[in-house]
Order: structure tokens, then C-alpha cells, then sequence
């Protein structure tokens, strides 16, 4: 079955860096028209400035947690391509700290970026996917946090078990209409989140950058970190028309860490 997407409208949320703009650059390959959506343009701009040209939308101050935001970025995306009918929720963050010493503060923001964002932007783009039906697709990043536990991220895992929950909840509701609604669950990837994380794991522990690195890798069975490409593969593949009878999956992308 084809995997043609031209012609289609795709908004991709966090799309300036790491799994949103690999996500990005897979769907313009397929022919797709993309609206970037982040907070900063400088990172939209370069990765537009690197897909074919008339296929990217920069949608900066793009804030997924602001609904006059989200309303104000769909409306120029509407404006440039039309109504969407692929939606990627994939901005997110993930602080970490010790359940006992997190602040409300800190778990109210991880809830509004990671799961309430999902909530806001989906409901906006809603009309728009309704009305392609069959050919409309969510495809929710979740994480490996969504499907287990992790120590230290509790607001987070949290979160991400919040977006399946959701991701099923909406498969159920909008199957009538023919669209499908899926998450993907990823590993710890290469990204500049991950970055973040083994610098914070090197100031705490004092292991090296490469000890931080195989300590995180170590439970993956085949041995490596997962890359954005790997996501953006499975995204592909559910916005395809060969997923058409695909819906409410929580498709893991974890080298085997975890199998269901």
C-alpha cells in the first residue's frame, strides 16, 4: 500500500530538534506539507530551510500548553496548507527528580507540557481531521515511560502513562469517523533531552559521559540507544495508508526493552 502523503497537511508539535524534526523531515520526504509548531524560530528555520522547498510552514511561538497559542498557530498553518489531516503531538519535557523532594510546581509543569498539551492541541485540530475521515491520523509520542516505570522521572512517567490512556480513549471515540489514533513509545534516544539527562547523571554520580551512556543502554537488548530515524520510521509507517486498520496502539520503538 502507498505511502505517498502528497497533498497532505501534517503539524508536528516540538518539531525544532531531535524526534520532532526527524519525524518532520521523514513526512516532507513522503511528500507532505508540514507545519512546524515550537516556541523558538531559530531551530524551525533551520530545519525548514532543509526540507524541499513549499513544504514547511515555520510555526514558532507555537506554545502547546497556551490554547489562544495553538488557536493562533492553526489558523496560519490552515492559512498556508489548508486543514490538517496528520497530527504528531510530540512536544514534551522530562526534569527529573526525587519523588520526596519534587515540588507541585514542577509535576503541574511536566503534567501541562507532557499530557495536557496532548489534550489542548488535539481538541483544536480536531474539526479539521473529522472532516478527512478515513485519510486522517494522531500519532501521540509516548515513551517506554508510558508503558513501565522509571525512578526519578515520576511526573513524567506519569504523563506519558496519561497520553496512552488517552491515545486509547480517542481511538475508541473517533472510530466511527475512520481516522486512527496511535502513540509510539520510544527508549532513550539520541536526542538533545537525552543530552541533557547524562550531563545531569555526570554532575550527580561523577561517572563519564560513556559510563552514563551504557548505564542507560544497557537494559536496550540490542545493545544501543534508540536514534530519532528509528521513531520517525514507525510514525511513517502509522500515518500510512498501510496502517489504515491500525488504532489505540501504543507501538514500542525500544530495541526490546519492552515487549508486549
Amino acid at each position: 500500500m502507498s505511502s505517498d502523503l502528497t497533498n497532505r497537511h501534517a503539524l508536528v508539535t516540538g518539531a525544532g530538534g531531535g524526534i520532532g524534526a526527524a519525524i518532520a523531515r521523514g513526512l516532507a520526504g513522503a511528500g507532505a506539507r508540514v507545519s512546524l509548531a515550537g516556541r523558538r524560530r531559530e531551530p524551525l528555520a533551520a530545519l525548514a530551510a532543509s526540507l524541499p522547498e513549499g513544504r514547511a510552514l515555520i510555526l514558532d511561538g507555537f506554545d502547546v500548553t497556551d490554547a489562544a497559542a495553538i488557536a493562533a498557530g492553526l489558523g496560519r498553518a490552515r492559512a498556508a496548507f489548508g486543514p490538517v489531516d496528520i497530527l504528531i503531538n510530540n512536544a514534551g519535557e522530562a526534569p527529573s527528580a526525587p519523588f520526596a523532594k519534587m515540588d507541585a510546581a514542577l509535576w503541574s509543569h511536566v503534567i501541562s507540557t507532557d499530557l495536557t498539551s496532548v489534550y489542548l492541541v488535539t481538541q483544536a485540530a480536531l474539526p479539521d481531521l473529522k472532516a478527512s475521515g478515513a485519510k486522517a491520523r494522531i500519532v501521540n509520542v509516548a515513551s517506554t515511560a508510558g508503558l513501565r516505570g522509571y525512578a526519578y522521572v515520576s511526573a513524567y512517567c506519569a504523563a506519558k502513562h496519561g497520553v496512552i490512556g488517552l491515545t486509547r480513549a480517542l481511538a475508541l471515540e473517533l472510530a466511527g469517523t475512520g481516522m486512527t489514533v496511535n502513540a509510539v513509545c520510544p527508549a532513550f534516544t539520541e536526542t538533545p533531552l537525552l543530552e541533557a539527562a547524562i550531563q545531569n547523571i555526570v554532575t550527580k554520580t561523577g561517572r563519564t559521559e560513556a559510563e552514563a551512556r551504557a548505564e542507560l543502554a544497557k537494559g536496550i537488548p540490542l545493545g544501543r540507544l534508540a536514534r530519532p530515524a528509528d521513531v520517525a520510521s514507525g510514525v511513517l509507517w502509522l500515518v500510512s495508508e498501510a496502517a489504515g486498520f491500525v488504532t489505540g496502539e501504543a507501538l514500542s520503538i525500544s530495541g526490546g526493552e519492552v515487549m508486549k
